[in-house]
C-alpha cells in the first residue's frame, strides 16, 4: 500500500513539475518585484505586511509575473518530491541529496518573512510555524515529509492563485461580449468601425440582439433592454429617447441610435469591472478573517509541540503540522471571492470585501428618508382648480412649462400628463424665462409656474383658503406648485413623497432579524415622524443637516452598537463614510465616485435583504470551513498523543481538512449555478 501510494505521489510530482517547469520561464528584467513583496506561501498571499499593493491587481504583466514565481516555486517543489520519492522507490539513495536544493529554495523565503515578523514586525504570524516544521524536518533528515509539505503548500499558492483569475472573470466576464465592429452615423449613412475607434459624440446604431457598445443617450428609436447582468433586474427595461443606455447591456427588441457618452476604460461597466478587481483582491490590504485564525493558532500549536517532545521529534513534528486554523488562510479568500460573485450577479456591487463580515454584526440599520425609504420622483396628490379652468388644463399649462426641466418635480407634472394623455405643443414655438419661477409664452399666452411667493412677487392673487391649505399641508411634507396664465391664477398642483413598494416588507423582515431601525432626513419633524408611524419605525431623527448626519452615527457607534447605513449617496456622502458598512441606492451611474462600501446597481432597496441573507450565509460558510481544519487538526493532535501518529499522517490529516474546506468554500458557488441552470435553460427554448 505505501509503495503504491510512494508510485501515485511520484508521478503527480512529475507531471506537476513538469508543468511548472513549462511556465517557469526567465522574468522580464524591467517589471523585477522586490523578493519581500512576492507571496512566500499562502500565508503571505494574503498578509498585508508584504505589500503586495506594490503589484496593481488591474495589471496584467504584473499579475503573470506573480504567477511565473509560484509555477517555478511549484516546479522546484514538485521536482524534489519527485527525486525523493524515485530515489526511495529504486533504493538509489543519490537521488535524495538532489531535492535538497529544491527545499531550500522554497524554505527560504518562508523563513526570512518569519524573520521579519520576529524580529521586525513584533508579530506571531503563521509563517513562524511554517519555517519551524519545514527546517526542522530538513534537519532531523525526514525529507520526504519535507518536499510532500512543501510541494502542498505551494500548490496551494497555485490553487488560490487559479481561483483568484476564475473569480475575476466570473466577475467581469460582460467583457467578453463586447463587439469587435459596431455601426456608426456619418452623414446620415451607417458606417462600420472598429470597437475601439468609437469616440465620446458618436451615434452608434444598435439592433435587437446585440450588446451596447458604450454608455451614452438614445436619441432615436425606442428598445427593451436586459440590464440584468449590471443591475440584478430579471424585468427588461423599456427605454426610449433621453434615456440612458450602458455599455454590455442587451437590446431584446427594438432598434435605437445611441449618442456615445463614455466609451472604452470611461463605461460603466469598465469601471465596475476595475472596482471588483481591486475588491477581489482586499486581502492584501486587510487581515482576513482566515489569517487572524492561522496567527492565533501559533502560540498553541507550538506549546503541544513542545509537549510532544518527549515523545520523540517526529511525533513534536506530527503535532506542528496538525495545521489548527492554518487551512483558513487559503479557505477564506476563496470563500469570500465566490460570494462576491454570487452578489455581483444579484446586482450588488461590493467594493469593499469586508463588508460582508461586518454586515452580520450590525444591529442597527439607518435609512436616509428622500431618496431611499421615499422615490426622489414625488407623485401628484390634489389639483385645486380656479376660474374656469380644469385638471386637465391646469396640468396642460404647468406641462408647458415645465417641459424642458430635469428636476423630479417637473418629471412628476410630465409623467402626469403623459399619463392622462395630454398633448403638448412643439416647444420650439415656446419662450422660457428661468428665475425664482418659470415663464413660458405661446400662442399670445403667458404662463407663470413656481412657489407661493413667486405668485406674490408678480402681483397675482392667491386666494386665502389655498394659502391656509398649503400651511397645513407643509407639515406633511408636501409640496405646491402655483399655476397663472395671463396672470390670472388657475390652479395649484399638491405633491406628495411616494414611499417605495417594497419598504413595508423589508422593515418587517429586519425587525422579525433583531435589528433596530431609525430614519435620518432633513425633512420637518411631522412628515418624518408619519413616515416612521405609518412603517412601524420607533426611532427617527428629523430636520437634519448633511453634516449632522454623521455625527448621529458616531453617537450610535458610541453606545456600543455596529451601524449600517443606507443611503441614496447625494448629500450622505460623511454618513456613508463613517457608518460601519454603508449601503448606496445611487446604482450604475456613479459607481466610480459613490462613497458607499456597497452599491445596489438596481438602485432598489429590494436586495437588502438577500444581502443580509448572503453575509449570513458567508459568515456560516466560513465557520463550517473552520470546523474542516480544526477537526483533522484536533484528530492529529490526540492521535500523536495516543496512537503514535507520525509527520506522514499528520500532513494527510491536514489535506484531508484543505480538501473539505475548499469543497465547502466552493458550495455556494456551486448551488448559484444549480439553481441558475433551469432558468438558462427555459431562456434557450
Amino acid at each position: 500500500m505505501i509503495f503504491l501510494m510512494q508510485l501515485a505521489i511520484t508521478g503527480a510530482s512529475l507531471y506537476a513539475g513538469l508543468k511548472g517547469y513549462q511556465h517557469s520561464k526567465p522574468l522580464k528584467k524591467s517589471k523585477k518585484i522586490p523578493q519581500d513583496s512576492v507571496p512566500q506561501n499562502s500565508v503571505a498571499i494574503l498578509s498585508p505586511e508584504l505589500n503586495s499593493a506594490d503589484i496593481p491587481i488591474d495589471d496584467k504583466s504584473e499579475r503573470e509575473h506573480l504567477e511565473k514565481i509560484t509555477d517555478q516555486k511549484l516546479a522546484a517543489a514538485g521536482g524534489s518530491l519527485a527525486l525523493i520519492t524515485t530515489g526511495m522507490l529504486t533504493s538509489t539513495p543519490l537521488l535524495v541529496p538532489l531535492s535538497i536544493p529544491g527545499l531550500i529554495y522554497i524554505g527560504t523565503p518562508i523563513v526570512t518573512d518569519a524573520y521579519q515578523s520576529i524580529f521586525k514586525d513584533r508579530q506571531v504570524r503563521a509563517s513562524i510555524l511554517d519555517a519551524i516544521s519545514l527546517t526542522a524536518m530538513l534537519v532531523t533528515r525526514n525529507l520526504f515529509a519535507c518536499s510532500l509539505a512543501g510541494f502542498l503548500l505551494t500548490g496551494s499558492e497555485k490553487l488560490l492563485l487559479k481561483t483568484e483569475d476564475e473569480s475575476r472573470k466570473s466577475l467581469t466576464n460582460i467583457f467578453r461580449d463586447q463587439p469587435k465592429f459596431v455601426w456608426i452615423l456619418r452623414n446620415e449613412v451607417e458606417v462600420e468601425v472598429p470597437f475601439e475607434n468609437v469616440k465620446g459624440g458618436d451615434v452608434i446604431v444598435a439592433n435587437a440582439g446585440e450588446y451596447i457598445p458604450s454608455d451614452g443617450i438614445i436619441v432615436k428609436g425606442i428598445a427593451s433592454i436586459d440590464q440584468h447582468q449590471l443591475t440584478g433586474e430579471a424585468q427588461p427595461a423599456e427605454k426610449k429617447v433621453g434615456d440612458s443606455v450602458f455599455a454590455g447591456t442587451v437590446i431584446l427588441s427594438g432598434r435605437i441610435n445611441i449618442q456615445v457618452e463614455k466609451a472604452g476604460r470611461d463605461t460603466v461597466i469598465a469601471q465596475l469591472g476595475n472596482i471588483l478587481n481591486r475588491t477581489a483582491d482586499f486581502k492584501t490590504s486587510i487581515q482576513s478573517r482566515g489569517q487572524v485564525i492561522a496567527d492565533k493558532a501559533v502560540i498553541p500549536t507550538l506549546a503541544l509541540g513542545a509537549m510532544a517532545v518527549p515523545l520523540g521529534g517526529t511525533h513534536a513534528l506530527a503535532v506542528l503540522n496538525a495545521g489548527f486554523g492554518y487551512n483558513m488562510r487559503l479557505i477564506a479568500p476563496i470563500s469570500m471571492l465566490n460570494f462576491l460573485s454570487i452578489a455581483s450577479q444579484e446586482g450588488i456591487l461590493i467594493k469593499d470585501g469586508r463588508s460582508l463580515e461586518l454586515l452580520k454584526n450590525t444591529d442597527i440599520v439607518v435609512f436616509d428618508k428622500t431618496g431611499t425609504l421615499t422615490l426622489i420622483q414625488p407623485e401628484i396628490a390634489k389639483i385645486y382648480c380656479y376660474t374656469t379652468f380644469t385638471e386637465d388644463q391646469v396640468l396642460f399649462y404647468t406641462a408647458v412649462a415645465e417641459y424642458r426641466q430635469t428636476h423630479p418635480i417637473a418629471q412628476a407634472i410630465l409623467q402626469a400628463a403623459k399619463e392622462r394623455e395630454i398633448e403638448l405643443p412643439i416647444t420650439d414655438h415656446i419662450r422660457y424665462e428661468v428665475g425664482y419661477g418659470i415663464q413660458a409664452d405661446f400662442e399670445s399666452q403667458s404662463v407663470k409656474v413656481g412657489s407661493i411667493r413667486f405668485m406674490t412677487m408678480e402681483g397675482i392673487a392667491v386666494p386665502d383658503e389655498i394659502s391656509d391649505q398649503q400651511a397645513n399641508r407643509d407639515e406633511e411634507g408636501a409640496s405646491f406648485i402655483y399655476v397663472a396664465v395671463n396672470n390670472e391664477l388657475a390652479g395649484v398642483i399638491e405633491l406628495q413623497s411616494i414611499v417605495r413598494p417594497e419598504v413595508r416588507s423589508i422593515v418587517q423582515k429586519l425587525k422579525e432579524s433583531g435589528k433596530q431601525i431609525y430614519i435620518i432626513s432633513g425633512d420637518h419633524e411631522k412628515p418624518t415622524r408619519k413616515l416612521a408611524n405609518d412603517l412601524g419605525i420607533e426611532h427617527y431623527f428629523s430636520e437634519v443637516l448633511p453634516e449632522d448626519k454623521a455625527n448621529l452615527i458616531t453617537q450610535l457607534q458610541q453606545k456600543g452598537h455596529s451601524v449600517c447605513f443606507v443611503g441614496d449617496g447625494i448629500n450622505d456622502a460623511i454618513a456613508l463614510k463613517k457608518a460601519n458598512v454603508s449601503i448606496s441606492l445611487r446604482g450604475a451611474s456613479t459607481i466610480a465616485t459613490d462613497s458607499a462600501q456597497i452599491v445596489f446597481m438596481g438602485q432598489s432597496l429590494k436586495q437588502l435583504i438577500p444581502l443580509f441573507d448572503l453575509a449570513s450565509q458567508f459568515n456560516s460558510n466560513l465557520d463550517a470551513s473552520y470546523l474542516t481544519t480544526l477537526i483533522p487538526g484536533a484528530i492529529c493532535v490526540g492521535g500523536v498523543f495516543f496512537l503514535g501518529f507520525g509527520i506522514f499522517t499528520s500532513i494527510m490529516l491536514y489535506n484531508v481538512g484543505l480538501i473539505a474546506g475548499i469543497g465547502n468554500a466552493m458550495l455556494p458557488r456551486l448551488k448559484s449555478l444549480y439553481t441558475e441552470k433551469p432558468d438558462d435553460e427555459s431562456t434557450g427554448d
